[in-house]
């Protein structure tokens, strides 16, 4: 037999039975607090001042010499002249030199850093035997606790 839908009468009620449940738990939820705003630290960086140079490089990156910022004319004719001597190639890169403390420039190495005081000792090689020798006497004793019984 087929089932009987129910009336719309039928589900309406259910549907309002429902909605009155949702707002009587809303209204039981209270509100939430306002999150205070979250105050971030600010990390006073120290203030690093630097300074622009030339740098005359040859092809093979080796430094061939430094101008200041303002000598970029100087730069440009130490490569004519190393030009004139070889037929390598030359060119101008800056460079952002850090000024420490009283003046002093800190030098900026290109490279890796060595973080080692002492110097890498290559490993040792270690002769093999051969395995042909079947001469058990230079060998270590096995290790075999059966016997003892």
């Amino acid at each position: 037999m087929a089932r009987k839908s129910p009336s719309r009468l039928d589900m309406r009620k259910q549907v309002e039975a429902a909605d009155a449940l949702d707002e009587a738990a809303v209204k039981e939820k209270k509100p939430r607090k306002a999150a205070a705003p979250r105050v971030r630290k600010v990390k006073e960086k120290p203030e690093i001042r630097k300074r622009l140079i030339w740098i005359v490089y040859s092809g093979s990156m080796k430094e061939e010499g430094r101008f200041p910022y303002h000598e970029r004319a100087a730069a440009e004719e130490k490569i004519e002249q190393l030009k004139l001597k070889s037929k390598k190639l030359y060119f101008i890169q800056p460079l952002k030199e850090i000024i420490g403390e009283d003046g002093v420039i800190v030098p900026v190495v290109s490279g890796s850093l060595d973080l080692d005081d002492e110097p890498v000792k290559p490993k040792k090689k270690v002769a093999k035997k051969d395995d042909d020798d079947d001469d058990d006497s230079s060998s270590e004793p096995d290790d075999d606790d059966d016997d003892d019984e």
